[in-house]
């Protein structure tokens, strides 16, 4: 049997792979994925204008439930990475912004992504990484489209289980 051509169990072995590379990462810079991905969600939104987003709207965003997120954003805040904009409490919509410290750190980690994320780093050119980056969106659109399609599942949501690695969404400022 022919396993060289399954590309989607590739994409499982690599994950694996990418997610160790990930894990170093974010442990030299003191953050997990989530964290990152929450922090680099909370600059995108300040830097932009937009609303401090509701946990609600952070679970959307990172593809994380919202009773994970719940627990990851109570540990930012702990952590004075984060702060809510109100009082927090079952079906009371807070804002989280980010705090000097939470901007701090993530200004810390990204050029530790960025430098784990180079063409070089994957063993690729510029192209080839562009190339690579357009057909995983794809692959996961699809993918991910057809699973809520016979589901009925909200797009996007993922086992609380299952890690979720770097978001791709670079820090401004």
């Amino acid at each position: 049997m022919p396993y060289d051509d399954v590309p989607l169990w590739e994409l499982i072995q690599t994950s694996h792979v990418v997610a160790r590379g990930f894990h170093r990462v974010f442990a030299e810079a003191g953050l997990t994925a989530t964290q990152f991905g929450v922090l680099a969600e909370l600059d995108d939104r300040e830097s932009t204008g937009g609303p401090a987003p509701s946990q609600a709207e952070l679970a959307r965003v990172t593809l994380l439930r919202p009773q994970s997120v719940g627990e990851l954003v109570a540990s930012l805040v702990e952590r004075g990475l984060v702060r809510r904009d109100g009082p927090a409490g079952r079906g009371r919509r807070t804002g989280l912004e980010l705090t000097d410290a939470g901007r701090g750190a993530l200004h810390r980690a990204f050029p530790l992504v960025q430098a784990f994320n180079t063409p070089t780093a994957m063993g690729l050119d510029a192209g080839e990484a562009r190339e690579l980056t357009r057909m995983m969106r794809r692959v996961r659109e699809t993918l991910d489209g057809a699973e809520n399609a016979t589901s009925g599942k909200a797009a996007g949501r993922v086992d609380p289980e299952t890690p979720r690695e770097a978001t791709g969404t670079a820090p401004r400022g």
